[in-house]
């Protein structure tokens, strides 16, 4: 059995290799190997990927593959009204060993965002909350493994204030976040559900729940291409780059999982025992007991606004 951080690996390396700035690197590295042989192909070549190098670097060249994401989904404005039965918020990245924090693992940027709505609308709708994301990983070998969603349920309670009442701490992509998460939600009668994630993530992530027999009300946060234009918009940096990256990577997602569901009817996972949040954990793990979040309103579905 490959070990989940080789397989990580080998699937990151071709992935990156497809998504820029790699594959633009790849296309100058081309266009100048080929340059002594066929000087003008050569040229064009490195200088398309050059050009296109210099424009995605720009947040507003980013704009050219956000945008569109983002116009697949639109804000949730009456969380009240939406007729849910749970909060659920997908993990992101995760910086390790934060040394602030007892060198325990803590949300990234992007997760936090994520986790500052998902306590906004829980707070909004007194909903409880299933926080989802796998990669468990244990650098000290010491103790349970400590999940992005163990992370999660740390920063919602302990940062927000939040109670969390599902952890979901096995799935390894979006995919899983829905199957997994699908499951949980069953066992407790869940069918209707408030789904956070970030805008570009979440015409993908939807289609993940919905293939997994939930019934999705879209709650994304994070809209980048809602930002004003600016003259600085196409100054190149780092974060223009980023959001490049990120878009071109959603629309691959996107395509794969059209290709890899062509012709396959959507199914559930197999129920999975629940897993609740601790009351009170430790830095190091987090371990299972009794959740004290609000239960589920039986409220009437109403109609809301859909992507």
């Amino acid at each position: 059995m490959i070990p989940d951080f080789l397989l990580d690996l080998l699937n990151a390396i071709p992935r990156d290799l497809m998504l820029p700035p790699a594959n633009l690197f790849l296309l100058i590295l081309i266009g100048l190997l080929i340059w002594r042989r066929w000087p003008r192909a050569g040229r064009i070549v490195a200088g398309t990927g050059l050009a296109a190098l210099a424009f995605l670097s720009t947040n507003s060249g980013a704009r050219l593959f956000v945008a569109p994401l983002e116009a697949m989904t639109s804000p949730l404005l009456a969380p009240e009204r939406a007729g849910a039965q749970a909060i659920v918020v997908l993990a992101a990245g995760q910086l390790e060993s934060a040394p602030e924090y007892d060198n325990r693992d803590i949300p990234d940027y992007i997760a936090l965002a994520r986790l500052r709505y998902a306590a906004r609308l829980q707070r909004r709708t007194g909903l409880p909350v299933l926080v989802s994301g796998g990669n468990s990983i244990d650098p000290k070998a010491k103790g349970p493994l400590y999940s992005k969603a163990d992370a999660m349920a740390t920063a919602l309670r302990q940062d927000f204030g939040v109670p969390v009442k599902w952890i979901e701490p096995r799935s390894r992509d979006t995919a899983e976040n829905g199957t997994f998460s699908a499951a949980l939600l069953r066992a407790a009668g869940v069918k209707r559900i408030l789904l956070v994630t970030d805008a570009m993530h979440m015409p993908r992530a939807r289609a993940a729940f919905e293939r997994a027999g939930m019934d999705v009300v879209s709650a994304p946060t994070l809209f980048f291409s809602h930002q004003p234009h600016s003259m600085f918009g196409w100054m190149p940096s780092a974060e223009g780059m980023r959001r490049s990256w990120y878009a071109v990577y959603e629309w691959l997602g996107i395509v794969w999982y059209r290709v890899r569901w062509a012709g396959q009817p959507a199914r559930g996972a197999a129920l999975a025992p629940a897993r609740t949040a601790p009351a009170a954990p430790t830095p190091a793990s987090v371990q299972p007991a009794p959740s004290t979040a609000p239960a589920a309103p039986g409220t009437t579905p109403q109609p809301v606004p859909q992507q």
